[in-house]
């Protein structure tokens, strides 16, 4: 029953998991990019290198590449390059093994919260953007 109800609602449920799992970026990358100073600084902060620089490709990365996968556009390639630069930012911003105390735990949840999405982008990679999207539309996929 439950394949069958997925098999029925595969491209729905797709564009549905499209939208749910880009969330997070398409959000932080909207404050970075109205808070641009503000991002800058958290890079700085975080040990980023070139703040001014690393923010405004977190804000392409988070923002804009959020936005072309919620409406289905250049899917797989977006898809592996969210990932990739997930994995970066995973590196750079929660290397939890050189904590200690409740900073090493946070650190560590968000580390593994990123491995878990990184899943989720290479499921997208492989599944495809689905029926509703551009990629369909204009038979890009």
């Amino acid at each position: 029953m439950l394949k069958s109800y997925s098999e029925n609602n595969r491209d729905g449920l797709i564009l549905v998991s499209r939208v749910l799992l880009v969330l997070l970026f398409l959000i932080f990358g909207w404050m970075k990019l109205t808070g641009y100073s503000g991002a800058v600084a958290y890079m700085a902060q975080a040990g980023a290198p070139l703040p001014p620089v690393a923010a405004i490709i977190a804000i392409i990365m988070e923002f804009f590449v959020s936005v072309a996968l919620i409406l289905g556009l250049f899917v797989r390639p977006l898809a592996i390059l969210l990932l990739l630069y997930t994995f970066g930012t995973s590196l750079i911003g929660h290397h939890y093994w050189t904590m200690t105390g409740a900073e090493q735990y946070e650190n560590m949840i968000n580390f593994y919260k990123n491995i878990s999405i990184m899943g989720g982008l290479l499921l997208l990679f492989t599944t495809g953007p689905g029926k509703y999207s551009l990629d369909a539309k204009f038979k890009l996929a």
